[in-house]
């Protein structure tokens, strides 16, 4: 018992240990995405809500006045008060020269921006102009300009600094790591300021992991410690990126394992804990074991008496039991046998008219012939009645499928020659009536793995049923159509009035027909042979009336034929 519970312990610590590592870092990797999405969408929001402030600033006319009057001693107070609303880090109005003429910092005027790509760029461009250039103490700035046109003039250029600072302060108080890089790969934005105008390989190498021997020691130590993406400082991080609709830039950040090991220790703690008072309730047990053993015995007659006496009871229920469920078991199986036998020959009634019919034309068709002293081709009627007769036998056992499902061996079967093999077995009824049949097959052979016979015997139910559907019809149509593709499709199409109820239309006993004329078995019969076969049959009313049967089974290509 101790052994079997240490191997219990410990099997179940190690699956506790891979299932929960597993789920708290798949929670802690959703969370990371998560947080991954906010800081990409809050970043593209505030960049969009900017991009429109230098097109509206650029029709200001008090701005367009100032400079052409070149009187500027509102304009900084209307910048300012325009910032606020705005939520920009700075606001700035350019002359023709590349001069600060207005700006919400003051000690800004005067300064020139002649070489710069926001006022070059901006000139060139009659549309609004986002650069990001780096800072020479340190950082990106991010300004959106736009030129200012008087006429047909550029008379100035308005400069909006988009404030990207305040997302770095805000991810400053989060335990994650978040960089962002522009498409050239550059960090513009990261919470550990070391990292701007680096690449991210090249800030990863800044800090770097421990040595080959200390991180051997770390994860012996600590073995629940997953694969790490990366390391940063010597600790083991999962890295998530993700790109931001905005001129290629990209976000990643990095989430510390540290947590996941927490929270998996303490299940693991937990468990262990729980192990151990198991052991000692074992403990205690045993130490009892004994004592309640003389007890027991002492009151062992008592109970086993009244247990005699119980089980007498008991057993002569169970009799009683017994002979009830056995009389039910025969009533059961007999009326099961009576359903069965009901349902096949309803089954085989219905299979066998068809062939039955054609006997009896080749026989009338022979005595004729016999009587014209015309033998040989009564012989080959004789001939064609004998192979009615094997295709019957072949149909009584194949309708044993439909209440008992079994399975025989399949071979390749040629869809246009079991097509040709069920219009032979339907010339009689065919030749009995003027339809029109109309025959649209490929000219490479269509093959299937399946049964031929019971491939025929689905297609003549459809085509039975076909005819019967035609008959109050004055132009009788049958359109037969072999498609190959993905799967071999054949599909029959009528003329008559179509169908009214799809949804019963494949259950069993479920017909349209006259009584006398069919018992509702034919198709699904025949949706149980081709479900066996692996496909299956449908069933619509065409576009233009009329009804549409579909037989669609898997194609037998080389690919197949090679895993067979």
């Amino acid at each position: 018992m101790l052994a079997v519970l240490v191997l219990l312990a410990i099997a179940s610590v190690w699956f506790t240990n891979n299932l929960l590592t597993q789920r708290f870092t798949e929670t802690t990797r959703n969370r990371a995405e998560l947080r991954l999405a906010l800081y990409s969408g809050n970043l593209v929001s505030e960049l969009r809500r900017n991009a429109i402030v230098p097109q509206l600033l650029a029709r200001d006319p008090a701005l367009i006045g100032a400079l052409n009057s070149q009187d500027f001693t509102q304009s900084s107070q209307r910048l300012i008060s325009f910032v606020d609303e705005i939520g920009a880090a700075s606001l700035m109005l350019l002359d023709s020269e590349g001069r600060t003429v207005a700006a919400t910092d003051r000690n800004r005027l005067g300064e020139g921006h002649r070489t710069t790509p926001y006022f070059v760029d901006a000139l060139r461009s009659s549309t609004t102009v986002f650069t990001s250039q780096a800072r020479e103490v340190g950082g990106f700035s991010f300004t959106y300009s736009r030129r200012i046109e008087s006429g047909n003039d550029s008379i100035g250029v308005i400069v909006v600094e988009v404030d990207l600072a305040k997302f770095e302060r805000a991810w400053a108080g989060i335990s994650d790591a978040v960089m962002v890089t522009n498409s050239e790969g550059t960090i513009i934005l990261a919470t550990e300021p070391r990292w701007r105008g680096l690449t991210p390989d090249a800030a990863l190498e800044r800090q770097p992991a421990d040595g080959a021997i200390e991180r051997a020691i770390r994860a012996t130590s600590d073995w629940t410690a997953q694969q790490a993406d990366a390391y940063l400082q010597g600790e083991a991080v999962m890295q998530i990126e993700g790109r931001i609709p905005f001129r290629g830039w990209t976000l990643k950040t990095f989430t510390t394992y540290a947590s996941i090991r927490e929270r998996v220790n303490a299940a693991l703690a937990l468990e262990i804990m729980g192990f151990a008072i198991l052991a000692a309730l074992v403990f205690y047990a045993l130490s009892r074991k004994t004592a309640l053993r003389m007890a027991l015995f002492q009151r062992e007659s008592v109970e086993l008496r009244a247990l005699n006496r119980r089980l007498q009871r008991e057993i002569s229920e169970r009799e009683k039991v017994q002979k009830n469920l056995a009389v039910a078991e025969q009533s059961l199986a007999q009326s099961s046998k009576l359903a069965a036998l009901g349902e096949m020959s309803a089954a085989v009634s219905h299979e066998l008219n068809q062939p039955l019919a054609a006997m009896k034309t080749y026989l009338a068709g022979a005595r004729l012939l016999l009587r014209r002293n015309r033998p040989d081709e009564a012989l080959s009627a004789f001939h064609r009645i004998d192979d009615l007769i094997e295709r019957m036998g072949a149909i009584t056992k194949q309708l044993k499928s439909y209440a008992r499902k079994g399975q025989e061996a399949l071979s390749p079967v040629d869809m246009g020659e079991a097509l040709a093999g069920a219009l032979s077995m339907m010339e009689p009824q065919l030749k009995s009536r003027r339809v029109r049949i109309s025959r649209l097959l490929p000219d490479k052979p269509v093959r299937v793995m399946g049964d031929r016979m019971r491939i025929e015997q689905v297609l003549v139910n459809l085509l039975r049923n076909a005819l019967d559907a035609t008959k109050s019809v004055e132009d009788p149509q049958l359109d037969i159509i072999l498609a190959s593709g993905e799967t071999a499709t054949l599909s029959v199409r009528d003329n008559g009035h179509g169908i009214e109820d799809l949804n019963s239309l494949f259950e069993p006993f479920y017909t349209t027909k006259q009584p006398g004329d069919g018992v509702g078995l034919g198709l699904a019969i025949s949706s149980g042979i081709v479900t066996d076969l692996g496909g299956r049959l449908t069933a619509r009313n065409g576009e233009n009336g009329g009804a549409v049967f579909e037989v669609q089974l898997p194609v037998l290509n080389e690919t197949t034929q090679a895993a067979e």
